[in-house]
């Protein structure tokens, strides 16, 4: 059984890296499905987001589960369900089919996503976990930088099909080891709540809820923006897309890594004793941050001005990435953080990327051009950063977690 604290969270790690590479995948590649297959901007934004609607379905359920029977079995069981999935996209030979297929992606990825913060948090001091959890989350632009780069060159080469069958293998490895991490139940995960119940729970917290609002409104704007900039830099500044996936990717590991790990080493420094107040804080503060560059973003004249302005923005974004998951699983009761993390996620994709990347489509296709479409996407950046500054200035509840 695998039981040092240290394997796990890289194991953990390295299968959200893989997670994120799929997910960013389709959006290097998509320019070529929508010549290929045809579609106009809505539906190219629908394939975008249709892994959601698994990922979104299934969430709560994984949740409840995950406090009754063992999670890394739950983990591994969904990590190869989206691998072969992923493989599965690049056989798909219509819409409805490729749209399928990324339904059973988000299957696959409800279980992983939901479950793995709260196996890193049970076996991590109260000092580390965001730090712990900045490892974790780190990945994310690690690994989304590497769908745009891997999928880019992988579509140039040898097609957009067989680029889902290269990133679709090597997680099936990482899946099988999952079911030999040692998961035993903390006290906490005995109190057996119902659905209704837990819900209930999580929802008395203020702060929880205000967190949940900043991370919709943040998922809104980082899906829309990813899914449509090498849409964005073909048409508006005739780049290469294979070239431009590659600039997306580099800006997007630097600025993004960067982010992550600095935001949960600053988050743990806090001597504020309230660790969910410092945690939120942090959030905050570098979600004001974002806003202008986000704004300049849409404007940019240039290839150079939008990538210095999309990466000054996605540091400031990332900084909040470990610090927002540590105080979403700390400003509830402790037995219900499973539930807490898949409610986050389900309304945060429900209203937030689902809607953006196929609502940025339809504009487009309405205004007769992507940019103004994509200011949907800035105006998304600043509800993020006030519903924060609303989070940090919630009341406290009794029992909130340590």
């Amino acid at each position: 059984m695998i039981k040092r604290p240290l394997v796990i969270v890289t194991l953990l790690t390295g299968l959200n890296l893989l997670n994120y590479l799929d997910r960013w995948l389709i959006a290097a590649v998509s320019p070529n499905i929508q010549r290929e297959l045809r579609l106009s901007d809505a539906q190219t934004g629908g394939v975008g987001s249709a892994f959601l609607w698994g990922y979104l379905l299934f969430s709560p359920l994984v949740a409840l589960l995950g406090e009754r029977v063992k999670r890394t079995w739950l983990i591994g069981a969904g990590v190869a369900l989206w691998c072969l999935a992923t493989a599965g996209s690049g056989l798909a030979g219509t819409f409805a089919t490729l749209i399928a297929m990324r339904v059973a992606v988000g299957i696959g990825e409800a279980s992983y996503a939901s479950l793995s913060p709260t196996v890193i948090d049970d076996i991590t001091p109260a000092d580390r976990k965001a730090r712990n959890l900045a490892i974790f989350y780190a990945a994310i632009p690690v690994g989304s930088a590497l769908g745009f780069v891997v999928g880019g060159l992988l579509d140039k080469a040898i097609g957009w099909r067989a680029a889902f069958y290269v990133a679709g293998g090597p997680g099936v490895l990482l899946a099988l080891s999952c079911f030999f991490i040692s998961d035993a139940p903390p006290k906490a995960r005995d109190q057996r709540a119902g659905l209704k119940e837990a819900l209930t729970g999580i929802l008395r917290s203020p702060r929880y809820r205000w967190l949940t609002v900043g991370f919709t409104a943040q998922t809104f704007a980082l899906g829309g923006f990813a899914f449509w900039a090498p849409h964005f830099l073909e048409r508006t500044f005739h780049m290469d897309l294979a070239h431009a996936n590659t600039v997306l990717g580099g800006t997007l590991v630097v600025t993004g890594l960067a982010g992550a790990l600095l935001g949960g080493v600053i988050s743990d420094r806090s001597r504020d004793p309230d660790r969910v107040r410092a945690q939120t804080r942090v959030c905050a503060v570098t979600a004001a941050l974002a806003v202008p560059f986000s704004a300049w973003a849409v404007l940019a004249g240039s290839p150079f001005a939008f990538f210095v302005a999309l990466g000054l923005a996605e540091l400031f974004i990332f900084f909040s990435t470990a610090p927002y998951n540590a105080a979403l699983m700390g400003a509830v009761p402790l037995g219900l953080r499973a539930m807490a993390v898949a409610f986050s996620i389900f309304i945060g994709h429900l209203l937030g990327d689902i809607i953006s990347e196929p609502l940025v489509g339809v504009l487009s296709d309405r205004l007769g051009s992507l940019r103004p479409a994509m200011f949907v996407l800035a105006a998304a950046v600043v509800v993020n950063a006030l519903a924060w500054v609303l989070a940090l200035r919630a009341p406290r509840l009794s029992e909130e977690a340590a």
